[in-house]
């Protein structure tokens, strides 16, 4: 959601807004069919007439020109497009370059840029220009960067409705709801001798109360924000040899983990990204749990149990059904997530088992877990089932993947609703008191607003005042 240049100037100290002219390569280095050059700032203009021909372009329209450098030698024939500030990206005047891929024809343009008054540009500074102008907040902002870095497709789906504003307009929302409990405390400070204040207490109780629900539910998205971001931890552990390597290259689709008859040649934790349709899945294989004398398989153990102390699921892996009940048993000492049974080696006959379909019953009943799935990663059996068992188990703990929900992403994102959060329950618990002074309780509803500035980037002194004049006509 757009925010006014003004304000977010006001939120940066105010610093200076730089709108020098600014190049840089904005496609990956490197060889390939086309690399695009940005050029963009006050000034952006002059510099492009210098090392174009022709010049002027039509705005927002390609055309083919020529690149010169400093000398007049020509550089490249490119494709160029003009874009007149404040419609464009930063706020700024802007031309973007499509000259031929290769390191030596964009590092010629971006030099003979530079040389006709331009600089490279800072890491960032084009979105950073973009919400000092006004067109981005901050949450937009990150949104970008979140979007470019996105490995998965439930990524991508969060950046791009971050982008769209989604978690802004939550934000926003609930900044407004805090702006009008502080308006009616203004109102109550201000006019303490009508009737013992004109706002009843109860009023003001309820609002805040309102708004406290409301945090606290957007704080609740944070760990599945986590786990969109950077995947859902899901850990498959188990005894030495109990195919969980075999598992997890079955699950990836690639020879990730080393397989060997030989127990404990998995000496540490190995992940990769599972991208499913519905989460992020960051797959860990694990050294086998077991008792042992050797160092380094036991330096392999302690990764593991760390592991699995900070997974959102546990794949509890065992090729026989007394394995199976084992592995869950050990498991369950060392994490608090989740627990999927998973009967590998399907392919394999239990020595002395009659392969009784009624012993999943018992085993459920003697493992205490939800679920258990038998799979062969020979053969790929199972594998779509356990996939299903493992997405439904995510849904039950981070609860089921709506694209277009606001969510949480990031660690900054959760400190500043936190702090509202906090803020706004000190203000419930010295209201609901009635000994401290509305001034006093007040500041708190003013941090928990100052709080939420700081995730969108939304600054403006004169909220507060102008919603008293909107709501009580003071002065009439």
């Amino acid at each position: 959601m757009p925010r006014s240049g003004a304000n977010a100037v006001g939120y940066l100290d105010r610093m200076t807004h730089d709108r020098s002219p600014i190049v840089a390569l904005a496609t990956p280095a490197g060889r390939g069919a086309l690399a695009v050059v940005r050029l963009s700032g006050e000034g952006a203009f002059d510099v492009a007439a210098r090392v174009t021909t022709p010049w002027p372009f039509v705005a927002r329209r390609a055309t083919v020109c020529t690149l010169r450098d400093a000398t007049g030698a020509p550089i490249d024939r490119a494709l160029a497009v003009a874009m007149p500030g404040p419609a464009s990206f930063t706020g700024d005047d802007t031309v973007e370059f499509s000259v031929h891929g290769g390191s030596a024809v964009s590092a010629a343009v971006l030099a003979a840029c530079i040389a006709a008054g331009a600089r490279e540009a800072r890491p960032g500074e084009y979105t950073r220009r973009a919400v000092l102008g006004g067109k981005l907040d901050l949450a937009q902002a990150e949104a970008i960067g979140d979007l470019v870095e996105a490995t998965t497709q439930a990524m991508r789906r969060a950046a791009l409705a971050q982008l769209d504003g989604g978690l802004s307009r939550r934000v926003a929302m609930l900044r407004d709801a805090l702006v009008s409990l502080d308006a009616l405390l203004a109102y109550d400070i201000d006019f303490p001798e009508e009737d013992d204040g004109p706002i009843a207490p109860a009023r003001i109780a309820d609002a805040a109360d309102r708004v406290l629900a409301a945090l606290n539910q957007l704080l609740a998205t944070a760990p599945a924000g986590e786990a969109v971001r950077h995947g859902a931890t899901v850990v498959i552990a188990g005894a030495p040899n109990a195919g969980k390597s075999s598992l997890f290259n079955a699950l990836l689709g690639s020879a990730r983990a080393l397989v060997t008859p030989v127990a404990g040649t998995t000496r540490d934790a190995i992940d990769a990204v599972l991208d499913t349709p519905r989460w992020p899945v960051r797959l860990v294989d694990t050294a086998g749990l077991r008792e042992t004398a050797d160092v380094v398989e036991r330096l392999g153990i302690e990764v593991s149990e760390r592991a699995l102390a900070g997974a959102s699921l546990v794949l509890a892996c065992g090729e026989s059904d007394h394995a199976l009940a084992d592995a869950v048993q050990r498991v369950r000492a060392l994490t608090e997530a989740p627990v999927l049974a998973v009967r590998t080696k399907g392919d394999v006959a239990e020595v002395g088992s009659r392969a009784d379909p009624s012993r999943t019953d018992d085993l459920r009943a003697e493992t205490r877990v939800d679920g258990i799935v038998r799979v062969s990663a020979e053969r790929g059996d199972g594998l779509p089932a356990l996939v299903t068992a493992m997405l439904e188990a995510l849904d039950a703990r981070h609860g089921v993947q709506v694209d277009d929900a606001p969510r949480l992403t990031r660690e900054r994102h959760v400190r500043a609703v936190r702090e509202a959060r906090d803020e706004v329950a000190r203000f419930v618990s010295l209201w609901g008191d009635g000994a401290t002074p509305a001034v006093i309780s007040a500041t708190h509803v003013r941090g928990a607003i100052e709080a939420l500035d700081g995730l969108i980037g939304t600054v403006s002194v004169d909220d507060v005042l102008d919603r008293v004049f909107a709501t009580f006509c003071i002065g009439k």
